[in-house]
């Protein structure tokens, strides 16, 4: 596996950079990271490794889904599921989005989140083809589906953590990406350490274990993306 690695004191204003085959990871923090990265790729032969040092676990599998099936998933679900703007109440406020969500689930799940509640709708097939294919790479199951639709760069998703008492504490996140790649990243609450990742077409990546508890994560901004983008969230809602 092909490994190239750049690390840059913490105080540096360079960014660091890694490069796993065709995935990209951006490192800003302990530079001893390195050293964790480098034994990685020194004794384990597997590139599906935790992208974050500590607390928590963030796999990225890259775009395992072939081209020509991924572009034909996007292209079904951004015309042919329900999208509705996603709302939100902060601070008394009520805000809606331009960024378009869909939840599915196995059951009418009742989910509440940023001040507002949705009901599952049944699956559409597509994304219960997806679903099964996450679990298969994941090793997790999943009994719903937050999907987004962000039209270009400039919608995005804020720092936040997915902890509502309705989702499985420590459970996996599964995040499948269609359309245009996306910058994803995460930051510790503490020690304010960021991993960014390139999510591709096609591409799955998951997030478990304490990772909820202990870092955020979001979608940030871009003007260089002109092109939609749909990602499906899988996840597991308790009642």
């Amino acid at each position: 596996m092909a490994l190239a690695l750049c690390v840059e004191s913490p105080s540096s204003k360079s960014e660091s950079f890694c490069e796993f085959d065709v995935q990209r990871v951006t490192w800003r923090g302990d530079p001893s990271f390195f050293a964790y990265l480098s034994l990685m790729d020194l004794f384990n032969p597997n590139p599906h490794a935790n992208l974050l040092p500590q607390d928590g676990e963030v796999i990225y599998y890259g775009p395992i889904i072939p081209v020509n099936r991924a572009t034909a998933y996007f292209e079904d679900l951004f015309q042919n599921l329900p999208w509705k703007a996603d709302e939100a109440i902060l601070h008394g406020k009520h805000y809606v989005t331009d960024r378009k969500v869909v939840l599915m689930g196995d059951r009418p799940f009742v989910y509440r989140y940023s001040g507002v509640t949705k009901t599952a709708l049944p699956w559409a097939e597509p994304v219960l083809e997806l679903k099964q294919l996450a679990e298969k790479t994941t090793g997790h199951t999943y009994n719903s589906c937050l999907a987004n639709l962000y039209h270009n760069g400039s919608e995005s998703m804020a720092w936040h953590s997915d902890g509502e008492r309705n989702l499985q504490k420590d459970g996996a996140i599964a995040s499948v990406s269609l359309g245009a790649e996306r910058k994803f990243s995460f930051k510790h609450k503490d020690t304010q350490a960021k991993v960014d990742v390139l999510l591709q077409h096609g591409s799955i990546l998951v997030m478990k274990g304490t990772c909820q508890t202990h870092w955020l994560h979001r979608l940030p901004p871009t003007k260089k993306v002109q092109r939609p983008r749909i990602s499906l969230t899988f996840r597991t809602i308790v009642e």
